[in-house]
């Protein structure tokens, strides 16, 4: 009876109901606002998340409103944009993008995504967010591009800066650049090792195709977060020194290795271009170069925003660098292997076409097979092919020559 007499009064004393918690559309909402604040998505949701209280189907819901709504942020400011006056405040950016992309690329139905939208926008401009995102529902999909209407280019519709899309036709022809850019709009696979590490195919092949031996020493030069050391440590019981620049990055790596009981392994911290081992002490290198990302997109949603075309020339000459470090640390005989998880020709075959010139000692090994597409002396991993990240791998011999 006091229980209830309790619950009469605090519903006197308040509005009569008690306050909703979040729900997956406020979560994802504050997450958007947080990301267009500089904050990384891979950062800020989990820890939002994790303070939620959201049961396990609303996590993953929000999950893919914060994830699909930044890879489709460009798509979604240009369905709303042709019905604003003038810009808006980041924070109804964020709700307009969130129900433009809930309309256009989730399909839900109009009431629930501009109803739901609405109720987690700014009070101030709910009026505004819902009038704009009914104009979007009732204009209905885009279609095509092109003079006729629909999206105004393949980089609006696909929602990628230019300079990608540019760049990737020219590297790579228009049918596979478009094909990559769409396959990496969609959401990325979860593919999980037998020891529990979570790591997608195409690493898992790049560790496979490096190999490993009992008894050998093998170095990882750019090893941070540890997928493909530990994958090396415990394909053959050889000894992997798994090096990375910083210390905070070589813990994780630790980390990781105790988690899953990888093999000998032995985390360093060090700088790949300047290693502190003595040359030709290892029977296999791996440099998995640092890079402009663009062949995992659909797995790091923002980072499509964040490079810059001039990121390519700088990380090229960092990946040159790397790659004579780890050819003087390969015994003769031994195996130097060169990967990126990027698409662009410059990171990739022009790197590996240096690295001929300044290394005629390294004799190419024959590349991987399908559903890889031989490259150069390399091959080459596209999105489209097997559902993977994108990625580049040349495999080489150093017989002595030039030595």
């Amino acid at each position: 009876m006091a229980e209830g007499d309790r619950g009469r009064r605090a519903r006197r004393a308040g509005s009569g109901r008690t306050p909703p918690g979040p729900d997956a559309r406020s979560v994802a909402l504050e997450a958007l606002r947080r990301i267009e604040e500089g904050a990384y998505a891979n950062l800020v949701l989990p820890g939002l998340l994790e303070r939620s209280g959201l049961s396990a189907p609303d996590r993953h819901f929000a999950t893919e409103l914060v994830y699909g709504t930044t890879r489709m942020r460009r798509a979604c400011d240009w369905l709303v944009d042709r019905f604003l006056i003038r810009p808006p405040d980041p924070a109804t950016r964020a709700a307009l993008r969130l129900g433009a992309y809930q309309l256009e690329f989730l399909g839900t139905p109009p009431h629930a995504a501009v109803g739901a939208t609405v109720e987690t926008a700014p009070a101030r401009t709910r009026g505004l967010v819902n009038a704009v995102l009914r104009r979007v529902a009732d204009a209905g999909h885009p279609g095509g591009c092109g003079t006729g209407g629909g999206w105004p280019s393949e980089a609006v519709r696909l929602s990628y800066p230019d300079w990608i899309v540019d760049r990737l036709v020219t590297d790579l022809g228009p049918g596979d650049a478009l094909a990559a850019l769409a396959r990496m709009d969609a959401p990325a696979p979860v593919t999980t090792r037998e020891d529990g590490y979570v790591q997608d195919l195409a690493s898992q092949w790049v560790a496979a195709a490096v190999g490993a031996r009992a008894g050998e020493r093998i170095a990882d030069l750019c090893a941070a977060p540890g997928g493909k050391a530990t994958a090396l440590a415990a394909a053959g019981a050889a000894l992997v020194v798994a090096a990375d620049v910083r210390p905070s990055r070589v813990r994780l790596v630790a980390t990781n290795a105790a988690r899953v009981g990888a093999g000998p392994l032995a985390p360093v911290a060090a700088d790949g271009t300047a290693p502190p081992f003595r040359a030709g002490v290892f029977d296999r290198v791996l440099v998995d170069a640092p890079c402009s990302g663009l062949g995992v997109l659909q797995r790091r949603a923002d980072a499509r925003w964040r490079v810059g075309p001039g990121d390519v020339e700088v990380l090229a000459g960092l990946q040159r660098r790397l790659l004579a470090a780890g050819a003087a640390l390969v015994r003769p005989g031994g195996l130097l292997a060169y990967s990126v998880c990027t698409l662009t020709a410059a990171e990739t075959v022009e790197v590996d076409r240096w690295l001929a010139d300044a290394h005629p000692e390294l004799r190419a090994l024959p590349p991987p097979g399908a559903p890889w597409r031989p490259v150069g002396r390399g091959a080459r991993l596209l999105p489209q092919d097997a559902g993977t990240d994108g990625m580049f791998l040349v495999l080489l011999e150093a017989d002595g020559r030039g030595a």
